[in-house]
C-alpha cells in the first residue's frame, strides 16, 4: 500500500465530467494566449545600431551575420560569465528541451544561444552536453549583454546569478538593418521549455513549494533539486 498522498479517487463517469470542466478552463487559457502571441506580433519595433562582434564556431560574426540570412533571429541569453566553469543549471535545462532548428529555419528563422563566457569555454560545454545545435557565439568583448539587459555591471544585483540573467531577444532583419522587437525574462522563458509543461501535466506538479497543491503533497523549494542532466543522482 502506498504511502504518497493521492488525488481521489472516483468512476470512470466522474472523471470524464471533471476532465471536461477542466479542459473548458485551458482551452480559455489556450485562447488568451492566442490573444498575447497576437498583441506581440503587432508591438513596435527598435533599431539596432551597434556594431556588435561575437566570437561564433565558425569564427568572429556580426549580429547579421548570425541571421544566416534569414529575415528573423532568436537569441537565447544563456548565463555563462567569464570565469564560470558550468553553464547555469536552469538554461541548460531550457536547451535540453530546444528543438531541431530544420523546424524554425522552414519559417525563415534562426535561433542561437550567446554568453559572455569565452567561445573555448561554451564549447567544452556544449560538448560535455552534447548538444548539437543550436550554434553558441560568445559575447565577450561587445556590450551585447548589457545593451540587451541580461548582465549587470554590479555583480550579485537584484535578480541576477552573479551579474548575468536568463532571457530572449527576438530580432527581424530588413535588409541590412535590424530590429528588436520583443524581449522576456524570468519565467517568460518557460514558454521554450517542455520540460516544465510536461511537470505541469502530472498530479504532482513541479513539486516546488510556491505552487498550490493540495495538503501532502511533494515539494522542494524552487531551484534547488534541478540539475544538470548529467548530476542527477538517480
Amino acid at each position: 500500500m502506498t504511502t504518497s498522498p493521492l488525488p481521489p479517487i472516483v468512476s470512470q463517469d466522474e472523471w470524464r465530467a471533471a476532465l471536461e470542466v477542466q479542459l473548458v478552463r485551458e482551452k480559455a487559457h489556450t485562447r488568451e494566449r492566442d490573444r498575447l502571441n497576437a498583441a506581440r506580433r503587432r508591438l513596435p519595433m527598435v533599431e539596432v545600431r551597434a556594431d556588435y562582434v561575437f566570437d561564433a564556431p565558425q569564427g568572429k560574426a556580426t549580429l547579421l551575420d548570425l541571421f544566416e540570412g534569414r529575415r528573423q533571429l532568436i537569441v537565447y541569453h544563456f548565463m555563462f560569465g567569464p570565469d564560470w566553469e558550468a553553464g547555469c543549471d536552469g538554461c541548460s535545462w531550457v536547451v535540453d528541451a530546444m528543438t531541431h532548428p530544420a523546424h524554425l529555419h522552414a519559417r525563415d528563422t534562426t535561433l542561437v544561444l550567446a554568453s559572455r563566457a569565452p567561445r573555448e569555454k561554451l564549447a567544452r560545454y556544449q560538448a560535455r552536453m552534447g548538444w548539437q545545435h543550436p550554434a553558441w557565439v560568445s559575447s565577450l568583448g561587445s556590450s551585447f549583454n548589457q545593451d540587451m539587459g541580461v548582465t549587470s555591471e554590479t555583480c550579485c544585483a537584484p535578480d541576477t546569478d552573479r551579474g548575468e540573467r536568463h532571457g530572449i531577444s527576438v530580432f527581424l532583419r530588413d535588409g541590412e538593418r535590424v530590429f528588436r522587437s520583443y524581449f522576456s525574462g524570468k519565467r517568460g522563458v518557460e514558454y521554450l521549455g517542455s520540460l516544465w509543461s510536461y511537470l505541469d501535466l502530472t498530479p504532482y506538479g513541479r513539486q516546488e513549494n510556491w505552487e498550490d497543491s493540495p495538503a501532502g503533497w511533494p515539494q522542494t523549494p524552487p531551484y534547488g533539486w534541478n540539475r544538470r542532466h548529467d548530476e542527477y543522482d538517480i
